[in-house]
């Protein structure tokens, strides 16, 4: 059985170590693991690719060290060649998590393998018309926000005319409704918004700052995830 059979995205984190106030990328994510959350994603907009992949170690050796590598997937935002390259250098890997305008969702399928997780985001006035249209088999959930405003990915949700469209939580249900994957939320996303956002139906929330900015981010992941259930 595959990482992909068994896929929980219900507490997503997504981190760089730009985003962990000077800390470790690894006590960060032992903090969230320990906490319950299900699936962490490496995303840097400013490492390089050496850089990234000595982030990516750092995570898989946290996942390890808490006896979770079996359950919790690692996987690698945008950078496929990134992927590949921690992959050939033994570090483990599960996956990337690519956006419309990033590597085709059937090209990371065919270099990463049956057994990889592909998730896939895009654009918030597209997602409805890509769910509608687009061939998912490849894919094995997908990305929506923002829900709020978020400093950590300022583009996230700019419509062609550069207007940020965020997401009810009527549309976000809507989605549910019709999506063959399931779906992951954030954008901004505390602890207030998780009982409102469950009841759509979507499977998971993920977030950045709400617990790599947190002064706590143990007891932070801690209150997202019981919020969540």
């Amino acid at each position: 059985m595959s990482m992909r059979d068994t896929l929980d995205i219900s507490a997503y984190l997504v981190l760089g170590p730009e985003n962990t106030l000077g800390r470790p990328v690894g006590d960060v994510v032992a903090a969230a693991i320990d906490a319950g959350f299900t699936i962490v994603q490496v995303r840097s907009k400013v490492l390089g690719a050496r850089d990234l992949m000595a982030c990516a170690a750092e995570a898989a050796r946290a996942i390890e060290a808490a006896g979770a590598q079996d359950r919790v997937p690692l996987l690698i935002d945008d950078r496929l060649d990134v992927a590949l390259a921690c992959r050939d250098a033994g570090i483990k890997v599960d996956g990337v998590h690519v956006g419309q305008s990033d590597v085709p969702v059937e090209t990371c399928r065919k270099y990463l393998g049956e057994d990889a997780i592909v998730g896939l985001s895009a654009a918030a006035h597209e997602m409805r018309r890509y769910i509608e249209t687009a061939d998912m088999s490849q894919v094995d959930y997908l990305g929506v926000g923002p829900l709020h405003e978020t400093a950590t990915k300022p583009d996230c949700g700019l419509d062609d005319d550069g207007k940020i469209i965020t997401r009810s939580l009527e549309e976000l249900a809507d989605l549910h409704r019709v999506s063959p994957k399931p779906i992951v939320v954030g954008g901004g996303v505390k602890a207030a918004d998780l009982p409102g956002l469950a009841k759509t139906g979507v499977e998971g929330f993920f977030v950045v700052s709400a617990v790599c900015a947190a002064d706590d981010p143990h007891a932070a992941a801690a209150e997202l995830v019981a919020a969540w259930k």
